[in-house]
């Protein structure tokens, strides 16, 4: 019988590295062919400057410098070697390098995962893990092209895997463990401060191990407790300054300058607009169950599956030692989801901030379906099983095989897959359509022969993809002000695109001559531009032109009937020109292809407000501030209209805007003023305030 074991084990072995080279073949390839995500390009510049402050010996410190991006915050020492490794052997193509190592990272977070289910439950269920994984598109779509969270995965599922080993280890000084253990702990801190988070789950599993052993194995021992925690003192404080090896901003200050990138990364400054449920709203005010929900409706039903039966066979794991085991990993999957959702975090791009618990993930659901196969003694109910894997891994695998370069924006059965989730969830959220787009106009302008003098726009830096292209000009622009420049091509996504429009099919828009699609659904439109009428306008109306610009945006609607911002802008011009009715009839007709632009219900409002149609104008300022609760004028004007029949209400809605954003002195001003008759000392007291803001953007 020993025999027949080792011989299943055995053949267990092989087949667990067979299919670890497969799936390092497979994501390997998918990496060759990945495009070029929005965090990629600004990474990659960031990890230049960085560069560039240890060439230059600390003197050169744009790196210390980013006021937009916050990037000095994060370590990305990933992203930092990859560029060191490639300025040492000048690689040319240097974004197919970095998917290179980011799928390389990808498969070692794979593989540390899997060696994890080995040392709990045998290589069957490392050889599960392996299955899981190649069956998972959104962690293998964010290993073609993220070298920042998927790194990250890899140095967590690392720390908690090697910290487990050292406090169980029956050596003394577990040497190869405690290597492993400090190495895992600093790789993760260098990418993201977050990975702190390690140091005290260290601390944690060593006072409940060490209470475990007392308490179950009678063990009083002082000796070897002492010796570990002196150990994981040193791990600690070793790991802790390892990390910051090619971090600027930590080297300035090792200790604060550390601990601060950890308080903006818990809560990211920046805040961005998304869908979420069919409707647009500001990351900062995402609903609670946000995060729980993103992973629910794009994690494959196959490996929630396995986490339910992990559940439900939690009796089976008899033995003490490994329960333990596997309530510490649990804790490190349950705290970071309860921590976001008690601080209230900024979150945003579904979940991909938190695929660090990916690997976990996937270990609880192998060993899952382990528990099951195990507890399944009859052979009809164990084919059974293997059927529903089967089935259950159909629907992500046919996604991948048809979406490879797409597999990030993978959506689950529970809401209709990809072509459900389109208008209703953010799809292309990393714009990396844009890079497919930009390879197929490029091949369309050499057939055409229009290489030079060409003008091209897009919603994400396309300027790699056109590295090799003098003659065509590139840069950034925002789609809904696509008419407010010159270009001659454009290339879009549907990030920041109304869910009206999408769901209507308003856009792509008309003058698409290539749309990228992912199971039907369209990621992204090549633009050809059909006139400049709308540009010419616009710049004339910048100008004052007033009789010259709606004259051109006449001409622009009779060829372009679907850009709201052509709409607006001939809009505003009939107004100047006291062509109130005509404009505010105009202004009405972009509504009817974005009825939640912005721009327009703001002029609409002003329009009515002025010419004393209040009732209306709360309507469009209300009606605003329902579609974009960060349009802050629009509070100040909609009090300005209530103050004279309801001041109680006025001053809520500007009290509201106030607790948004506090420092917003139009806000403050107007309020003041509606205590200037009635409690001039209340008035008093928000101009004193406002003098406060002023003091502080002064010694800003």
């Amino acid at each position: 019988m020993t025999a027949l074991k080792m011989m299943n084990q055995g053949k267990s072995k092989y087949l667990f590295w067979l299919l670890s080279v497969l799936l390092l073949f497979f994501m390997l390839y998918a990496g060759r062919i990945a495009g070029i995500n929005c965090d990629e390009v600004l990474h990659y510049n960031h990890s230049l400057a960085v560069y560039d402050y240890f060439a230059s010996d600390g003197k050169d410190q744009s790196a210390l410098n980013t006021p937009e991006t916050f990037l000095k915050y994060y370590g990305q020492s990933y992203d930092n070697l990859a560029t060191i490794l490639a300025k040492w052997f000048n690689v040319e193509d240097i974004y197919q390098f970095r998917h290179l190592m980011s799928s390389v990272s990808g498969w070692l977070a794979v593989m540390m995962t899997a060696f994890f289910a080995v040392w709990l439950e045998g290589y069957g269920a490392g050889i599960l893990v392996i299955l899981l994984f190649a069956v998972s598109p959104t962690f293998l779509g964010h290993s073609q092209n993220n070298l920042k969270d998927i790194p990250f995965a890899l140095a967590y599922i690392s720390g908690i895997y090697f910290s487990l080993r050292f406090l169980s280890s029956r050596k003394m000084i577990p040497v190869w463990e405690s290597l492993l253990l400090m190495l895992s702990i600093a790789f993760c801190i260098s990418i993201r401060a977050g990975g702190l988070l390690l140091i005290c789950y260290l601390f944690l599993f060593y006072f409940s191990w060490s209470l475990f052993k007392y308490v179950k194995k009678k063990d009083r021992s002082l000796s070897e407790p002492a010796v570990r925690f002196v150990m994981l003192v040193l791990i600690s404080v070793t790991a802790y300054f390892l990390s910051m090896l090619l971090w600027p901003y930590a080297l300035q200050d090792p200790l604060r300058n550390v601990l601060e990138s950890y308080r903006k990364m818990a809560h990211f400054p920046a805040t961005f607009r998304q869908i979420f449920e069919g409707k647009v709203e500001w990351s900062d005010y995402m609903p609670w169950y946000y995060l729980i929900k993103s992973m629910i409706i794009t994690i494959p039903l196959i490996v929630t599956s396995g986490l339910l039966f992990n559940v439900l066979l939690f009796r089976h794991k008899s033995d003490p030692e490994k329960l333990l085991k596997y309530i510490l990993t649990a804790f490190t999957l349950i705290f970071p989801l309860i921590f976001v959702l008690l601080i209230r975090s900024n979150l945003y791009s579904s979940w991909r901030q938190f695929l660090f618990l990916y690997p976990g993930i996937v270990l609880f659901s192998a060993t899952g379906y382990t528990l099951l196969l195990r507890s399944v003694k009859n052979n009809y109910l164990k084919t059974a099983v293997a059927v529903i894997i089967i089935v259950l891994s159909v629907h992500p695998v046919r996604f991948m095989s048809s979406n490879l370069r797409y597999s990030y924006i993978y959506y689950n059965q529970l809401v209709g897959g990809l072509a459900g989730a389109y208008s209703n969830y953010e799809t292309d959220y990393y714009y990396v359509s844009q890079t497919e787009a930009s390879e197929w106009l490029i091949n369309y302008l050499k057939e055409k022969g229009k290489t030079e003098n060409v003008k091209i726009k897009a919603t994400y830096s396309v300027n790699w993809m056109f590295r090799n292209y003098p003659g065509i000009e590139t840069s950034y622009f925002r789609n809904e002000e696509r008419s407010m420049h010159d270009w001659d091509y454009a290339i879009v996504t549907n990030r920041y695109i109304s869910p009206y429009q999408l769901k209507n099919k308003i856009w792509p828009p008309k003058n698409t001559i290539y749309t990228v699609n992912a199971d039907g659904v369209p990621l992204c439109a090549v633009l050809e531009r059909r006139t400049k009428s709308d540009y010419y306008g616009y710049e004339a109306l910048r100008s004052g032109k007033i009789k010259e610009a709606t004259g051109y945006f006449e001409d622009a609607l009779s060829k372009i009937d679907d850009d709201e911002m052509i709409f607006y802008n001939f809009g505003a011009a009939l107004y100047q020109d006291g062509q109130h009715w005509k404009a505010d009839s105009v202004l009405k007709k972009g509504l009817e292809i974005n009825p939640d632009f912005d721009l327009i219900l703001m002029y609409l409002g002003n329009i009515a407000k002025s010419e004393g149609r209040n009732d209306e104008a709360v309507y469009y300022y209300e009606r605003l501030l329902n579609v974009n609760r960060k349009y802050f004028d629009a509070y100040v004007e909609l009090a300005g209209v209530l103050k004279g029949s309801d001041v109680v209400r006025a001053r809520q809605v500007l009290r509201t805007c106030l607790e948004i954003n506090p420092g917003y002195k139009q806000a403050i001003i107007a309020l003041a003023e509606t205590y200037t008759d009635t409690n001039p000392e209340i008035a008093e007291k928000y101009i004193e305030l406002l003098k406060t803001i002023d003091n502080k953007n002064q010694k800003r």
